[in-house]
């Protein structure tokens, strides 16, 4: 299955945010493009295989039971991230997706979005809070940030 998206890096957190969900992920291999992950967002888990860079990934995703998802999380060792993510209605059927990461990336703030093809995608305008755009830059993929953290050209915000 192919997955259409783009990423930013979140300029300005958005007031009246719900409570999120919990997610942590882990990454169990990385072979290039190719990554293999589990996630628990708030007790849901799942195997996910993604494949490629850029605006459209091919990805796949299998549900686990919890027994499953934790012979998994130990192999992912160091790998891993945890966030909260924020589902946020952008109108036209449009959902972004707001993370705000903990751990040693606590102060990052990254939203994505998921359209239903390159042309959408393409003709998108994001709002001013959505802030530079990632999409397909190196350094800024969930399993880049859980192997090496964030890219060392981009500081900390300080707010």
């Amino acid at each position: 299955m192919s997955e259409v998206e783009r990423k930013f890096r979140v300029a300005e957190v958005p007031g009246g945010l719900d409570a999120g969900a919990r997610l942590r992920q882990g990454y169990v291999a990385i072979d290039g493009d190719v990554e293999v992950r589990v996630r628990d967002e708030d007790g849901d888990h799942t195997l996910t295989v993604k494949g490629g860079s850029g605006l459209e990934r091919t990805e796949v995703e299998v549900p686990l039971d919890p027994d499953r998802f934790d012979e998994l999380w130990g192999l992912a060792g160091e790998r891993r991230i945890d966030k909260v993510r924020h589902r946020v209605p952008l109108g036209d059927g449009l959902t972004a997706e707001l993370d705000l990461y903990g751990g040693g990336l606590d102060w990052l703030a990254v939203v994505e979005v998921e359209f239903p093809d390159r042309a959408t995608a393409e003709a998108f305008t994001p709002p001013a809070w959505f802030g530079d755009e990632l999409t397909g830059q190196a350094g800024w993929s969930n399993a880049a940030l859980a192997t090496h953290g964030a890219p060392p050209t981009v500081p900390p915000s300080s707010g």
